[in-house]
């Protein structure tokens, strides 16, 4: 078949990459001028299987309260007159319920953990490198609630066959030595060694130009305006290239790997897709005393902060705002960035020439994503992974060729049905 993808981040580029794997004719279009140059351009750069606890919790709705009005917190909810984030926000409630968090926490790790073993035979075929290391990754804790909660949280994992194993603060410095300064910090923490790092964009750009040596096109400035219907399917895209102006696109099938913007262009056709836009922070930092800085990636609990090395660069990135389609940088969230790096590495880092970014994480209520076919035949959805894209994205991108092509995915996964 011919199939058109809609967005070239680390979603849509691992979706095309599959589809192609599967014989199909491949074209994405993209409005930038590369792949990844969005969502996907500075994350956090961790492959974190092991972390299946959802934003959405029983304890989430009163950090929140407690979090209103503080301009660095972990997770900020700004209100603005606004359906889509009021709905986002009830729905985000309703999924704080205990017998729902379970539920979704298995989601997550059922996509998760599939996506994983697919990236490392991914790796093994192609032999890309992305400044990725197989450390595993630390996440350490600076209250005794937290860690506690973490506990259970590694229990439930470990009984799915990911070794999400508890640690004193004591093994956590043994782990990764550059916390030893802050050691009477930490009250406890948990570590996966079998979760990995790596550039998210370098990742996307290099499987990209493998995908085009095997025949899948990529187009590139071309903005995706809206959906066309037909004798109830998707009959084409509208789109306008930025050299040649509007045209008409059309293929057998069409998958939107839109990231945060795809409410927007599915509306319109009645297909809903409650993902809200979560605005994410990063510093990339240099690092200036190779010995004394990480090597093992240290997600700090308390500030949803994650630390990861990625070549001689340091990735600080966390927080979620939760205020609509902004992309400006604000410079208290971006500080807070640095602070923490600084607090907990010293001056292995240099911390006064810091890369800020921004970039909106598509987030469903959830945090389960949405994939699968909407209620158009040749219609399909990859979207919603809100922090955990880079993470979830080779597993996701092959179920939906999978689908596509029309097999069942090897993954047991809520799959849309249309």
């Amino acid at each position: 078949m011919k199939v058109l993808v809609l967005g070239a981040g680390v979603i849509g580029t691992t979706t095309a990459w599959f589809l192609r794997e599967c014989g199909h004719e491949v074209t994405v279009v993209e409005r930038h001028n590369a792949a990844a140059l969005e969502t996907s351009f500075a994350n956090g750069g961790q492959i974190s299987v092991s972390h299946v606890e959802p934003w959405a919790n029983p304890e989430a709705p009163f950090r929140i309260l407690r979090w209103l009005g503080q301009a660095d917190a972990p997770l900020l909810f700004r209100p603005r007159l606004d359906a889509q984030q009021w709905r986002w926000g009830l729905h985000f409630l309703i999924e704080c319920l205990p017998s729902r968090t379970r539920r979704n926490m298995l989601q997550i790790l059922a996509i998760s953990k599939y996506s994983g073993e697919v990236l490392r035979n991914l790796r093994a075929e192609t032999g890309l490198h992305y400044d990725d290391l197989q450390r595993g990754i630390l996440q350490i804790y600076t209250d005794r609630e937290g860690f506690d909660g973490a506990a259970a949280a590694a229990e439930l994992v470990r009984q799915y066959g990911v070794a999400r194993e508890v640690k004193t603060a004591a093994e956590c410095v043994a782990i990764e030595p550059s916390l030893g300064n802050r050691r009477d910090w930490i009250a406890g923490g948990t570590y996966t060694a079998s979760d990995e790092t790596g550039d998210a964009k370098k990742f996307t750009q290099s499987l990209a130009a493998l995908a085009m040596q095997r025949g899948v096109t990529f187009r590139y400035g071309v903005t995706v305006e809206s959906i066309a219907v037909a004798g109830g399917a998707v009959s084409g895209v509208h789109a306008v290239d930025e050299q040649h102006g509007s045209e008409a696109l059309a293929a057998d099938a069409y998958v939107v790997c839109l990231s945060s913007y795809t409410p927007r262009l599915l509306a319109p056709i009645g297909v809903n897709a409650l993902v809200y836009p979560a605005k994410g922070y990063s510093a990339t930092l240099r690092i200036v005393d190779l010995g004394a800085a990480p090597n093992v990636s240290v997600t700090d609990d308390a500030k949803k902060i994650v630390f990861t090395r990625l070549g001689d660069r340091l990735r600080v990135a966390g927080t979620a705002e939760l205020s609509g389609y902004s992309l400006e940088l604000n410079p208290v969230r971006c500080e807070a960035l640095t602070r923490r790096a600084h607090e907990w590495f010293g001056d292995a880092i240099d911390i006064k020439n810091p890369e800020y970014w921004t970039g909106l994480r598509p987030a469903t209520p959830s945090n389960v994503p949405i994939i699968g076919r909407t209620r158009y035949p040749n219609l399909y959805l990859n979207t919603g992974h809100g922090t955990l894209g880079w993470t979830m994205s080779c597993g996701s991108g092959k179920a939906v060729a999978d689908l596509v092509s029309g097999r069942k995915p090897e993954v047991d996964f809520a799959f849309l049905n249309g």
